[in-house]
């Protein structure tokens, strides 16, 4: 089987191929009406665009001066007379200028015979091979070394001088109508933005994007996985113009015993190390009874900035948004926009004349930040009445602030505010994590908290935080950019008991995560978020479920701190990277 395998690989992959040079391209890709213009085809359509507007105004200015005159129009002059031939022909072609090609398409366009001699004739040249796989992607393969990379020879448009790239198994067969489709894409006729439209194929349109794109670069994508993806889930709302996807592996930790459930807790990262050390942390947890999470606060926000004519016009404003009195009025207009949207509180800021209004509101299980801004939008709209003279800049002017570190979000909060916290037994400390109470906690002093303050951290008083919110993000389907303010985070770790015992909590007042919505409805991320018992909308507590990942979130920081700190008071950071993160090899034997 194995040897059958082998063979057929290499009877797949063996085609010698032979380079086509410009003067043989013409052969190949027969003539285009273009070819019979004296001039480039650029400079033949500004030629007929000038003559047409230069007639049409000639003429224009013509008969008005005969109305003027009182001249019968049908009495036409030698310059009349070659101007409106000209009109006729440079009207002519100008209906024919954008369907060119079209017509070219349509009227000589080959048949499928001709297409079939060609293919017979180029069988030497075929440019698409079926992958050579046979198991889909993620399963076990086999792990013989696949051969040398062929050089094959791809056909120019054109425009373009032949180009030699690496030989591409190609898992899904094209047709003729593909290989037309891909010919254009790469003449620069077909917008690759344009295919799903087109094809009404997401699969099929990010074949042949991927194909051309492979054919104008001539780099090959053979270890980008195109298979066993569902391109229509992502259609309109993850990503644009797909070519493949990314596989990175997700791994288990725990389980994390919080708020007495355990958790397994799904991480996607390439870093190793940093599952093992998360799961050490929630063993050490576990051991000593779990650790407790405390919801602080729950809302999203987004920070529209306005300007004025004055600075006292812009405070006015201010005043009428902070007054109670007003803000039944404002929620009510904002609530409009959504079942689960509830207006919670608006702080402004002031700058001159500018004027910065941070609105926050509870978005349900929703990460919630186009159901802010639909809210915001709303209030604007409604200011407009009062306020005419408000000047909208932007419905985000960085106030709120999404995706940059920033102290409002530090010390106001962005979404969830969660605090984690455990006692771990002396016992614990020593025996698990391999080290003591007492160095624990003068590292963390002079680390996570003198340390970051002698480096100005901004919202980064911890070990790891952003390594974990990481992983959790892409493994549930969040929007990894958020991990900036979502890893803010202070590490505590103080002596109980006369020093015998630890406390340790982690303070995250930014944790931005849905359960609804964006990544979270592919079918992995989907399947992450239901092994934490939180996949879609809580149907019994709207948020309630993007509440408890928030938790999840910071239970897995608290961890995660534990045990990286712990191997670094211990010394067994580079120890653990090194068997963990790094090749055992010794590169002074390999031959350069």
């Amino acid at each position: 089987m194995e040897g059958t395998r082998r063979q057929s690989t290499t009877n797949i992959t063996k085609p010698t191929h032979k380079l086509i040079d410009q003067d043989e391209t013409s052969t190949v890709t027969g003539p285009k009406p273009s070819d019979a213009l004296p001039l480039p085809l650029y400079i033949t359509n500004a030629l007929f665009f000038t003559v047409f507007f230069s007639v049409v105004y000639f003429l224009l200015t013509r008969w008005r001066e005969k109305i003027r005159n009182s001249t019968p129009l049908h009495l036409v002059t030698l310059s009349d007379i070659v101007a409106i031939f000209a009109f006729i022909a440079s009207f002519i072609y100008m209906l024919g200028f954008f369907g060119i090609d079209f017509v070219q398409s349509l009227i000589l366009r080959p048949s499928p015979d001709v297409w079939a001699a060609e293919d017979d004739g180029e069988d030497e040249v075929d440019l698409l091979k079926e992958d050579a796989r046979i198991v889909p992607c993620g399963q076990a393969l086999d792990s013989t070394a696949p051969p040398p990379p062929q050089k094959i020879a791809v056909v120019p448009s054109h425009h373009l001088k032949p180009k030699v790239v690496d030989e591409i198994p190609f898992p899904t067969t094209l047709n003729e109508e593909d290989e037309e489709i891909i010919n254009s894409v790469v003449a620069g006729k077909t917008p690759s933005y344009s295919l799903e439209s087109k094809l009404d194929d997401c699969k099929r349109a990010a074949a042949i994007r991927r194909e051309a794109l492979q054919r104008i670069t001539s780099k090959s994508l053979s270890g980008l996985p195109l298979e066993g993806f569902d391109y229509e889930s992502i259609l309109g709302q993850c990503c644009e113009m797909p070519i493949g996807y990314v596989q990175i592996p997700v791994g288990i930790a725990g389980p994390l015993l919080l708020d007495g459930k355990e958790y397994s807790v799904p991480m996607a990262t390439t870093e190793g190390c940093l599952v093992a050390s998360t799961n050490r942390g929630c063993k050490a947890i576990r051991i000593c009874g779990g650790a407790a999470s405390v919801l602080l606060r729950d809302a999203m926000t987004r920070a529209p900035v306005v300007r004025f004519g004055t600075a006292k016009r812009a405070a006015q404003l201010k005043f009428y948004l902070e007054d109670p009195a007003n803000f039944e009025v404002v929620s009510t207009v904002f609530n409009k926009s959504s079942r689960f949207g509830r207006l919670q509180s608006i702080k402004c800021a002031l700058a001159g004349k500018n004027l910065y209004m941070r609105f926050s509101c509870s978005t349900g299980d929703a990460m919630g930040m186009n159901m802010v801004s639909k809210g915001v939008q709303n209030v604007l709209d409604f200011l407009q009445n009062d306020f005419p003279d408000m000047d909208v800049l932007g419905i985000s002017g960085n106030y709120c602030s999404d995706k940059k570190p920033s102290a409002v979000n530090w010390i106001e909060g962005r979404g969830k505010s969660v605090v984690c916290e455990a006692v771990i037994k002396g016992d614990v400390v020593r025996n698990v994590l391999k080290t003591s109470v007492e160095a624990l906690v003068e590292l963390n002093m002079l680390k996570n908290l003198t340390g970051s303050a002698m480096a100005g951290a901004l919202g980064g008083f911890n070990a790891q935080a952003s390594n974990i919110v990481s992983a959790i993000y892409i493994a549930t389907g969040q929007d990894p950019a958020q991990n900036v303010e979502s890893s803010h985070c202070i590490t505590m770790m103080e002596p109980l008991n006369g020093g015998e015992d630890l406390h340790v909590s982690v303070t995250m007042p930014s944790i931005e995560v849905g359960t609804v919505g964006g990544g979270t409805q592919l079918a992995s991320q989907s399947a992450c978020l239901n092994l934490l018992g939180v996949k879609g909308a809580s149907k019994e507590t709207p948020g309630a479920n993007a509440r408890l990942l928030a938790s999840i979130v910071a239970g897995s920081v608290l961890a995660a701190e534990l045990s990286l700190m712990s191997a670094i008071a211990s010394g067994q950071l580079v120890n653990s990277h090194m068997k963990y993160n790094r090749s055992n090899k010794d590169v002074s034997k390999v031959a350069s």
